[in-house]
């Protein structure tokens, strides 16, 4: 578990690590409180207050030094540390830390911060002690969150504030069962903090008829990890997901992509066989043992370029799917470095809907 939690911070890291100028910082320090989001029936008993928590973070500013940074309106990168309190005793409390990016929007008012890290949980799920927790398998999770927010710097000399909706999410991608996750959304209220004064931008070093044009590309994608099927104790899996897609270049900032994923989940094997003795043949459930476990879909997708590093969103159906096991649609949601010219790393999230499947270490090609 834990070398596939750790990709989920090597990426960023290794990309803000390529900033060796000095760039100035400033800190926040947030309050949080909100509501966990009932997304199944199954997740109503760990609903029995008002979480709340902490959020601080370390940021680092760009000026324009490099082409990306105007592209993005010049973006923050960080890292920040989180603790929430579901009040909940089944759930207890988590903490978490990760590395995040702020983007600027009306003015450099408005702040939205897309953050991926790991989590640890106080109370996991136990079949003894704590069978009640369906929504967290194992102590270590994955933690994303993201930020809205109306935010003033220097209001008062180097003090500003900041206040908006954070959006947080712990899983461990169905690493092991039970993983039903835990979704909340909160109201923030902040205070940050500049270390330097404020620097002027760089606004002239663009070129100034770059063009992006590409014809269309082919990637070839392989993902793999472990991951356990929906009954707890029925064994953890490696899995091996194959992708075949097309991209289009339609400037520098986003590609549109089309394809298709094969998927060999071998954790479904397991599921199958389970099925096909737990259910009578009379029943609406009853599954043959000699069903594929195999699944094929077709996707539409979109890859946003930042430099190296870019986020990628994909949207999925199956085609061929003779196991009746979850829903027909599947989406993906991950980030991808290109560590040598065409050749790509990454690490992504398979879920369907608000459920999510496999954490996807990745490794692949664009031609």
């Amino acid at each position: 578990m834990k070398r596939f939690c750790l990709l989920f911070l090597l990426i960023p890291l290794v990309f803000f690590s390529q900033n060796k100028e000095k760039n100035a910082t400033y800190i926040d320090a947030q309050y949080f409180h909100g509501n966990v989001i009932k997304h199944a029936d199954y997740v109503s008993h760990l609903i029995s207050g008002h979480p709340d928590g902490l959020l601080l973070s370390y940021n680092w500013k760009t000026y324009g030094k490099k082409e990306w940074e105007q592209v993005y309106n010049y973006p923050d990168y960080g890292v920040s540390y989180q603790f929430i309190d579901f009040k909940n005793e089944t759930l207890g409390v988590n903490h978490a830390v990760g590395a995040h990016y702020n983007f600027y929007f009306l003015k450099r008012h408005i702040l939205f911060r897309i953050s991926q890290g790991i989590g640890i949980t106080s109370n996991p799920y136990d079949k003894e002690t704590n069978n009640k927790n369906n929504a967290f398998g194992t102590k270590i999770l994955d933690n994303n969150y993201f930020l809205l927010q109306y935010q003033k710097q220097h209001l008062f000399g180097n003090w500003g504030i900041q206040a908006g909706l954070l959006l947080t999410h712990f899983s461990n991608g169905r690493f092991k069962a039970p993983n039903s996750g835990i979704n909340t959304l909160a109201a923030t209220i902040s205070l940050n903090y500049n270390f330097e004064k404020t620097q002027d931008y760089i606004h002239d070093s663009l070129p100034t008829k770059q063009s992006y044009k590409e014809r269309i590309k082919y990637n070839l994608a392989f993902r793999t990890g472990r991951s356990e099927g929906p009954i707890p104790n029925l064994g953890q899996r490696q899995f091996y997901h194959l992708g075949f897609y097309a991209d289009k270049r339609i400037g520098r900032k986003s590609a549109l992509q089309l394809g298709t994923d094969v998927f060999f989940s071998r954790y479904l094997r397991d599921y199958i066989a389970f099925s096909s003795v737990a259910f009578p043949t009379d029943h609406k459930s009853y599954t043959d043992a000699d069903t594929d476990y195999k699944r094929v879909g077709i996707f539409v997708g979109h890859e946003l370029f930042i430099n190296k590093l870019s986020i990628e969103t994909q949207f999925g159906y199956y085609v061929y799917k003779p196991f009746n096991y979850e829903i027909d649609v599947y989406q993906r949601i991950g980030m991808k470095y290109y560590v040598y010219k065409n050749w790509f790393t990454g690490v992504g999230l398979k879920t369907h809907g608000g459920r999510a499947e496999a954490i996807e270490a990745t490794v692949g090609v664009r031609l």
